[in-house]
């Protein structure tokens, strides 16, 4: 290419592009977080247990988790608009085997192939974006896709549980279709390939099978081990005992492989970039604070509060409102303000109200949850936009589906991780504290006693003294164990907010993003 040759850009508009590859990617997060509300109505329309109902979740996470790394070297092999289409179509047709099921197993085999055409989608719609922005505009772009990845996860549950109340979980999927027929009318007609992808499909050699499945077996333990360890008492089961041991193993043999493969299927160079490196494991704590804490807080207000999942879900989808005007603002800075100011602020305000979560009690409305989630969505935004244009703005167009890829099963991994360990506190802080609690309900404890008498004396009222006694230590026990509950997730929001600080300096350690490769006159 002469010195003079001018850097790739599609001939439509890039707003028109946005709302192409968005449509699909939107409606894949929105039914990965809507399926959770739903579980127990899945399983008792098919007659089927709860446990069994689970892997309807673990099914397509498993098989999400396999094609996101591998969406950079298919969209290469097929050809990118090909592969959005592909699964645009896959994701639709799965959508209506979901909501068709029968039986648990069909739907758990429809809910592999939407997870395997899912996976793709948000990699692809990232990259398409990155590519198609000049360097100016790449900030709102990300923008763009923060919204659908950081918005709809919250918005997600509280649709699904409005949508399977007054409707059927089936609509959940049904609703899909019209969308998926948009968002591939839209794909079709829009989005283009760049060159560098047919001169790249020249280049590539044969698959690289043996990366392909070490990867499987890597990816697969591990999400059913995050999924289903709590549940099982983690070590304590040898299966998981030993998943995690294969998973651990076959980690390292992927990395090994995949560093000395001539043609990998997922290029683990693109680590050198020390902006990209920093970026993801930043990227991946991000992850556990964003998903544990849309996992706490439902937890939280439904289990202690006595709130229903709808409610819940509208107290909790202001930190949507904050997310969509802060990446608003943001897209419009990114150039102007150093990102690595934007996202040290936004790493410190996460911080800040995680913390201030860690001050919740029973006596708390739902104001006290709505306003710092709205804050805190105006923090998910300082960080998520800039973060990601300066982990891969510098990167070469040819490395952005692969990046992008490895980009966001590092997030989604980070919200296994996240989700695993605060369910798991929740279950285990919540025994230490009411065991510690307990120290303080003796004989020779005045203040107990003096609590005790009290309400023994108010149920006397309606029963003899003995029953009375036996429904006041009863009523005492419940306030225990809420009590116990409470620190349990005070000592999670506490942990969350250490995370959220940790991230801080990692803004040191990024660099000012350099002129992207791909706009700078190649020879």
């Amino acid at each position: 290419m002469s010195q003079t040759a001018q850097p790739w850009r599609p001939s439509v508009n890039l707003w028109v592009i946005a709302m192409s590859v968005m449509l699909p990617t939107i409606m894949e997060v929105l039914d990965t977080t809507m399926a959770n509300v739903a579980l127990p109505h899945m399983a008792g329309n098919l007659s089927a247990s709860e446990d069994e109902a689970t892997w309807v979740l673990t099914s397509y996470l498993v098989s999400n988790a396999i094609v996101l790394p591998m969406t950079g070297w298919l969209s290469v092999r097929m050809g990118r608009k090909r592969f959005l289409l592909t699964c645009v179509v896959l994701f639709t047709m799965a959508s209506a085997m979901c909501g068709a099921a029968t039986s648990m197993p069909m739907l758990i085999l429809a809910r592999i192939l939407q997870g395997a055409a899912g996976g793709a989608l948000q990699p692809l719609s990232q990259s398409i974006l990155m590519e198609s922005a000049p360097p100016e505009k790449r900030g709102v772009a990300m923008a763009i896709f923060g919204l659908g990845v950081v918005v709809a996860p919250v918005i997600g549950p509280t649709l699904g549980g409005w949508v399977t109340d007054n409707y059927s979980w089936r609509w959940m999927f049904y609703i899909n279709l019209p969308v998926g027929v948009l968002a591939y009318l839209m794909c079709q007609t829009f989005v283009e390939d760049p060159p560098y992808l047919a001169e790249a499909r020249k280049r590539m050699a044969s698959v690289d099978y043996i990366g392909f499945a070490i990867m499987a077996v890597w990816l697969t333990t591990l999400q059913i081990v995050l999924d289903k360890g709590q549940r099982e008492d983690w070590f304590e089961a040898p299966w998981i005992l030993w998943f995690s041991v294969l998973s651990a193993v076959s980690m390292l043999a992927f990395i090994v492989w995949e560093l000395k493969a001539e043609h990998p299927i997922v290029n683990l160079r693109v680590f050198k970039n020390a902006n990209f490196a920093t970026g993801t494991a930043m990227m991946t704590l991000l992850g556990m604070v964003l998903y544990a804490t849309i996992t706490l807080q439902p937890l939280f207000l439904q289990g202690l509060m006595g709130y229903s999942a709808l409610d819940s879900g509208l107290a909790l989808s202001p930190r949507g409102i904050g997310a969509i005007i802060s990446m608003m603002i943001v897209g419009k800075l990114i150039g102007k303000v150093d990102s690595r100011i934007l996202i040290g602020i936004g790493f410190t305000i996460l911080a800040a109200t995680s913390l201030h979560f860690a001050g919740i009690n029973l006596d708390i409305t739902s104001a006290h949850i709505a306003w710092p989630n709205v804050i805190m969505g105006l923090s998910l935004g300082l960080i998520f936009v800039p973060l990601t244009t300066t982990a891969m703005g510098g990167l070469p167009v040819e490395q952005m589906g692969n990046a992008s890829g490895i980009f966001n099963l590092m997030r989604n991994i980070g919200g296994g991780v996240g989700i695993s360990i605060v369910t798991t506190m929740i279950s285990r802080d919540a025994q230490t504290h009411q065991n510690i609690l307990c120290a303080n309900m003796a004989p020779t404890n005045p203040v107990f006693q003096q609590y005790l008498h009290s309400i023994t004396a108010f149920m006397a009222q309606s029963c003899d003294p003995v029953l009375a006694k036996a429904k006041a230590l009863g009523v005492l026990q419940g306030l225990l164990g809420q009590q116990a509950a409470l620190m349990a997730y005070i000592d999670n929001f506490r942990l969350l907010g250490i995370i959220s600080i940790i991230c801080i300096p990692g803004v040191l350690i990024l660099r000012r993003a350099a002129k992207p490769a791909a706009d700078v006159p190649m020879h």
